[in-house]
């Protein structure tokens, strides 16, 4: 089997990352997994509780940090420990519920010209996320956000962004893998230097995406699966949207707002 490697970099909610950790050491027997956990200067005590918790398994190394250095520069912080053949980048509200990893690195590896790869993901109560994207473009995005309300032109666009005009029951190329759950060959993750650390928060999965389709291809891969509680807070704080603004615009001078290939 090939050697993994996972991350999880946490914010706050220290029962959450714990459970997602013990779901990762239960079903994930490899004895080479390196596991690692970065607090994010946590402000609720999180991070001081991860230090001080001893999950019985060597496998796992929790990472301190004093201040929230972003989403992107928290994954990138242990960019150089990375020893594996595979390494997954996981949100702390992943749960496994079978023994995913080994077996998704395994497939990544075996299909040539493949670099990485994202499993189907789904609400604890069983409904499917529709996470697999197209490549960004204004549109897209404009249409995402009018489509729960005025459905039309904007639903029927955002069923495009999010592939469910497709067959999404079996493997198939995507260009915007959901940083929620990312499986990338260690050697390219370390190629292209991780997250681009100029991204805190937002797009910032999509920009490495576009990456890492410099390198190889992008997949969804349904035969594998876990659970995803997607705590999605609304946009109501005006700072969020102004961050998110400033990182849309960053990412669209970088790759251009042009549709896709998929």
């Amino acid at each position: 089997m090939p050697k993994i490697s996972a991350c999880i970099v946490a914010y706050c909610d220290y029962d959450e990352v714990c459970a997602a950790v013990r779901s990762i050491l239960h079903y994930t027997p490899a004895p080479d997994l390196a596991l690692y956990v970065v607090d994010n200067g946590s402000p609720d005590g999180c991070g001081r509780q991860l230090a001080e918790t001893d999950f019985g398994d060597s496998r796992v190394t929790v990472l301190p940090l004093e201040k929230n250095i972003g989403f992107g520069k928290g994954h990138n912080y242990v960019l150089d420990r990375l020893t594996s053949d595979v390494h997954f980048i996981l949100n702390p509200d992943i749960l496994l519920t079978g023994d995913v990893l080994e077996a998704m690195a395994a497939w990544l590896l075996a299909r040539p010209g493949a670099a990485m790869a994202t499993p189907q993901l789904r609400y604890p109560d069983g409904k499917l996320q529709h996470l697999p994207r197209r490549k960004p473009t204004p549109w897209l995005l404009l249409a995402r956000q009018l489509a729960p309300k005025l459905g039309g032109c904007f639903k029927k666009a955002d069923d495009h962004y999010t592939m469910q005009d497709e067959d999404l029951t079996v493997p198939r190329c995507i260009e915007f893998c959901t940083g929620s759950f990312m499986a990338v060959r260690t050697d390219v993750f370390k190629e292209i230097g991780g997250f681009d650390p100029a991204y805190f928060m937002y797009v910032e999965d999509a920009d490495l995406t576009q990456k890492v389709l410099q390198k190889g291809t992008v997949w969804l891969a349904p035969q594998f699966s876990a659970i995803h509680a997607w705590h999605r807070a609304p946009m109501r704080d005006a700072g969020k949207f102004k961050m998110q603004l400033v990182s849309m615009g960053r990412y669209f001078k970088k790759w251009g707002c042009g549709k896709g290939t998929v």
